[in-house]
């Protein structure tokens, strides 16, 4: 029978429970900043966030329902996250960090949660907090238990499949600021004076991974750059870093590539950094292709496959920190950033507009309008940014592109916060 402990004890899982949701986000964002391993890309860190919600929802559970310690196991996302940390290398004991750190947290979370209860008696109470943090307490251990051996399993099929001492050279390269280029060429093997063009290619992490998908888009990109055979370096089992090199520089036929990528049999996205000479051009070029993938994973065009660095440039170098982009954007757009009903058609005439030399007869032409049409939508949208659009245009043109590519579709209030005076 369930004693009183247990009772108080499922009433504040129930109370933990109900603002899971907000804690989640809490909790992973408390991890991304005390934590330096845990500021991953957007493809990592939807999982990270997957794996701390899972491990949450179980705790729950065991103290919702007393759920026996030797019945639990480490859930499927926590599992995938931990192989995903190790195919990285990034440290085992970064992500033990993390889960001591969660323990803590969740034991203060129990605690205000029975504080808000209130009317318990004191005994009762404590009772309660130490029966709370034994199972919660028993569940990190056992989970952590099964986490280590996830994580020095794929360890070590990662490093015998992808060949470890490549990987580690490439690394080198990237990372060693004192490498001189003949130091480089011998490390890698190839010419660093030639021009260098890198790509990352990915496949989804909820799709399925098709073997070998990887490895033809690789193929793919060299044949659309001219003869030779591309250095790849696999960064996880999901991603891939790619370069091909020129002794000069080479047009890369994008449509060409777009073709090969959508006739591969799974989904496979690839963007590319700007050709570059050098050592500067071979590390330059993948960090241009890493911030494109950036823009990639949070634009409205779902069905977009292949994107080249130049084409998107001004967006990809705004992807550093995307809450205090988004912040700008309101700041400068307004009312117009919401999502409200026809304010994506106000934003898509303004950049027209723009792009059309401001002349109302070519934006009409080219949105297929009456040109009334576009002065209404003008007039309407500059109701909305409080001011006329030659005020402050570069800002408001650099705004109107993050918003269409980098917005992370996170709901506005209905009206947005007047930018602030003096920006």
């Amino acid at each position: 029978m369930p004693t009183a402990v247990d009772a108080l004890v499922a009433e504040v899982a129930r109370a933990i429970d109900a603002d899971l949701p907000v804690l989640t986000s809490e909790m992973t964002a408390w991890f991304t900043e005390v934590i330096p391993e845990f500021q991953h890309d957007e493809a990592i860190r939807g999982l990270m966030v997957a794996s701390t919600s899972s491990n949450l929802v179980a705790i729950v559970d065991l103290l919702r329902h007393s759920i026996p310690v030797e019945q639990i196991s480490v859930p499927g996302a926590a599992a995938e996250y931990a192989r995903r940390f190790a195919q990285h290398s990034l440290s085992l004991e970064a992500l033990l960090r993390a889960y001591r750190l969660g323990e803590n947290r969740f034991t203060q979370w129990s605690i205000a949660a029975l504080d808000r209860i209130g009317g318990v008696p004191t005994d009762l109470a404590l009772a309660a907090v130490a029966e709370l943090s034994r199972r919660t307490n028993s569940y990190i251990d056992q989970v952590i238990e099964g986490l280590i051996d996830i994580y020095e399993t794929e360890r070590r099929l990662w490093n015998s499949r992808m060949g470890a001492a490549r990987a580690a050279q490439i690394r080198l390269v990237l990372e060693s600021e004192n490498l001189s280029e003949a130091e480089a060429c011998h490390l890698l093997g190839i010419p660093m004076t030639g021009w260098h063009t890198a790509a990352v290619a990915w496949m989804p992490a909820e799709g399925p991974s098709t073997a070998g998908m990887l490895d033809a888009t690789a193929r793919l990109i060299q044949e659309v750059s001219g003869p030779g055979t591309p250095l790849t370096l696999l960064h996880d089992e999901r991603t891939m870093w790619v370069w091909v090199q020129q002794p000069a520089p080479r047009h890369l036929d994008l449509n060409r590539l777009s073709e090969g990528v959508a006739g591969l049999a799974a989904e496979v996205r690839v963007v590319l950094g700007a050709q570059a000479p050098g050592l500067d051009g071979f590390r330059g070029s993948l960090r241009e292709a890493i911030r494109t993938r950036a823009v990639v994973e949070n634009a409205q065009n779902r069905a977009l496959r292949v994107l080249a660095f130049d084409d998107v440039a001004v967006a990809a170098l705004l992807t550093e920190n995307s809450e205090d982009l988004e912040r700008w954007i309101v700041r400068v757009l307004g009312d117009l950033a919401t999502d409200a009903p026809g304010n994506r058609e106000l934003r898509d005439t303004i950049r027209v507009f723009f792009e059309s030399g401001s002349s109302y007869t070519q934006a009409a032409t080219r949105l297929h309008l009456h040109k009334n049409t576009v002065h209404y939508r003008i007039r309407k949208a500059e109701e909305l940014l409080g001011r006329p659009l030659t005020d402050d245009r570069l800002d408001v043109e650099v705004a109107l592109l993050a918003r269409a590519l980098l917005w992370r579709r996170r709901p506005l209030p209905a009206t947005a916060s007047a930018r602030t005076s003096g920006h």
